[in-house]
């Protein structure tokens, strides 16, 4: 018998979870092994100071789950665990480098504690095979609810939606606002998936200028007269591609212009859960308004597929329900299961503080590899905004750079108004180390060079 007991059973959690948590964690760190005994339930509870009864149901809890095998008269003892499978090596390569993604965590013990949900996943699997509410089960909505809760989101529970990704999000919105032949307003640069939802459902796109501040009011005033459409898309922290994050005094005087006209909004908040001090959403000033998509891709990770969606009131949420019942089905149970477990038990915010660190940490490396280079960025964006010396084309410099593990894509994809300039979008982040980011910035820096577009 070892003499085991939790590092700590406050998490916030009931205790007989915390207690299990423990074993799941301890378990996946390798502080124990299959075949140890645990202390018998009387005497744990005695060190901990807790009644019999919930170590009893602690160690339920983690049977329940695989973790441990109780035999009567011997004690409680860890399972033995298959072997770990090996990585695929197919998966690595799979990753798109043309997409914007997050750093991908790279901690051993942020990953064990990743890995540690799936317990709980596994646990549940038969259950969580079956086909669920289009909007995610009352536990998922309220991890949503303690997640927005971060961007001083509190809506009613009646208004919020678990829903599969943001990209989806978007299309059950237009399905439920729109119709062939509409217009919506956006960005004159802007979010590339927006550009192709709209056009699936035949909905044309009007780019607004934009100076330092993102979207100015009076060309959003005069749109709204001239176009009559039927909402605005923005995406407004570390707007993707500029990076651009719209300050409080604009994003106020945007809602006061949609206000006055009541104009819906689709705040598109993808990356407004990374910087330590964003903004507070638009949608806090015009909620009946608004239509506030959190996405998780770009603050927890891509594949899960997932998005938390505030509705502008209860019969919208009830809307967008039949919306995605009817074009997604429902986000993915396994998903939802493993991001929920994750939010109560802390790992999370634990990957949101990595992807913060990393990101600041990529940029200062651009910073230095790609000096008098011109480009846009901001601390905690996952890309650049690079403007080519003259002479540079950018489909030149995209020919120049196949093959390098950078993700580039030029301007042609964002631009919804006017000319595209010669401008790239250079990825910082994905699977790719930080020496390899490196290597491939000077790489870039060294093509961008005059003498390299001469003679």
């Amino acid at each position: 018998m070892i003499d085991w007991a939790p590092d700590t059973i406050d998490t916030g959690k009931p205790r007989y979870l915390a207690i299990a948590d423990a074993i799941a964690r301890d378990v996946q760190s390798g502080r124990l092994g299959g075949g140890d005994r645990l202390p018998p339930q009387r005497r744990l509870a005695a060190r901990l100071g807790i009644d019999f009864t919930t170590v009893s149901r602690a160690y339920a809890e983690a049977q329940a789950r695989g973790l441990i095998a109780s035999h009567v008269g011997r004690g409680t003892f860890v399972a033995d665990r298959a072997p770990a499978p090996a990585e695929d090596p197919e998966r690595r390569r799979a990753g798109d480098l043309s997409m914007n993604m997050p750093p991908e965590p790279s901690d051993p013990d942020l990953v064990a504690r990743m890995k540690g949900g799936l317990d709980y996943v596994s646990a549940n699997l038969v259950d969580l095979l079956r086909y669920q509410a289009p909007i995610g089960t009352d536990r998922d909505r309220t991890a949503a609810s303690s997640w927005l809760s971060m961007r001083g989101m509190v809506p009613s529970m009646e208004r919020i939606a678990v829903t599969p990704g943001a990209h989806a999000t978007m299309a059950a919105i237009l399905s439920i606002i729109t119709r062939p032949g509409d217009t919506v307003l956006c960005e004159r640069v802007t979010y590339p998936g927006i550009r192709n939802i709209a056009a699936r459902f035949g909905v044309t796109l009007i780019g607004l200028e934009m100076d330092a501040e993102g979207v100015t009011p009076e060309a959003l005033s005069e749109a709204i007269v001239r176009h009559r459409p039927k909402a605005l898309y923005l995406n407004p922290t570390l707007q993707n591609p500029t990076t651009l994050t719209i300050p409080v005094d604009r994003r106020l005087a945007l809602a006061e212009v949609l206000r006055a006209e009541g104009l819906t909004l689709i705040e598109d908040d993808a990356y407004g859960f990374i910087p330590a001090k964003a903004p507070a959403p638009i949608a806090l000033s015009a909620p009946d308004l608004t239509w506030h998509i959190g996405g998780l891709a770009k603050c927890i990770g891509a594949g899960l597929r997932l998005a938390f969606t505030i509705a502008p009131s209860p019969r919208c949420a009830y809307r967008l329900a039949q919306a995605i019942r009817a074009l997604s089905v429902m986000p993915s149970p396994l998903s939802m299961a493993l991001t929920t477990q994750w939010i109560e038990d802390g790992t999370a915010d634990g990957i949101r503080r990595f992807i913060r660190a990393e990101t600041a940490a990529r940029q200062a490396i651009a910073r230095e590899a790609l000096e008098g280079v011109e480009f846009a960025t901001a601390e905690n964006a996952f890309n650049i905004w690079l403007t080519l010396p003259k002479g540079a084309g950018r489909a030149d410099i995209v020919a120049r750079m196949a093959g390098r593990q950078l993700g580039i894509m030029p301007s042609d994809a964002f631009t919804v108004a006017g000319e595209p300039g010669e401008k790239l979008r250079v990825c910082l982040g994905g699977a790719v180390s930080r020496d390899a980011l490196r290597e491939n910035l000077f790489f870039l820096g060294n093509t961008l060079a005059p003498n390299a577009f001469m003679g």
